[in-house]
C-alpha cells in the first residue's frame, strides 16, 4: 500500500487494499483504525507523501524507516514476534486476524453476506471457512466435563 491508499471519502477515512490477482478492494475504516492511521501518518511524517510506501521496513532496532515496502514473510515474522512477546503460544498470522474479524463481526449480529463482501470473497462458502463461532461453542461444551 501507498500513503495515497488511505483517503477521505465523505467524512470518513477509507483504505484501498491491493489483493491477490491484482484485485483492489476499498473499505471504510473502523474508527479505531482511522485514529491509528492518522497518528501513524503524523508520527512517520508520511502524510504529505502520497506515493510513499505506507508500511516500510525498519531494519534493526534504530527506529529508522526505509523506502522499501514490507514483504509478506516480514509481516508474518513481525506478527509472530509480537504474539510470542504477548505470551500467546498459538501460531498466528494475517489469516488469524481475518478469521477473528469475520468471527467477531458475525458474533455481533453481522450477516454472512456482508462479511463476504467485506472480505472480498467470491463465495459465502469461502467466508464460512473463517467463521470460528462454532469453535468456541465446542470448547465451552468440552469444559462442562468434570472428572
Amino acid at each position: 500500500m501507498r500513503v495515497e491508499d488511505v483517503y477521505i471519502q465523505g467524512r470518513r477515512t477509507w483504505v484501498r487494499l491491493h489483493e491477490k490477482g491484482g484485485k483492489r478492494h476499498e473499505m471504510p475504516c473502523h474508527h479505531n483504525l482511522e485514529a491509528s492511521l492518522e497518528r501513524y501518518l503524523d508520527v512517520t511524517g508520511r502524510r504529505g507523501q502520497p506515493k510513499a510506501v505506507l508500511f516500510p521496513t525498519a531494519p534493526g532496532k534504530r527506529g529508522q524507516l526505509t523506502e522499501r515496502a514490507l514483504q509478506q514473510y516480514e509481516v508474518y515474522r513481525m506478527i509472530r514476534r509480537r504474539v510470542l512477546a504477548a505470551g500467546i503460544g498459538t501460531a498466528a498470522g494475517c489469516h488469524t486476524f481475518r478469521a477473528t474479524g469475520i468471527t467477531e463481526y458475525l458474533r455481533n449480529g453481522g450477516k454472512l453476506e456482508v462479511a463476504q463482501q467485506m472480505a472480498n470473497h467470491e463465495s459465502a462458502h469461502t467466508t464460512g471457512f473463517y467463521d470460528r463461532r462454532n469453535d468456541l461453542v465446542n470448547l465451552d461444551e468440552v469444559e462442562r466435563i468434570i472428572i
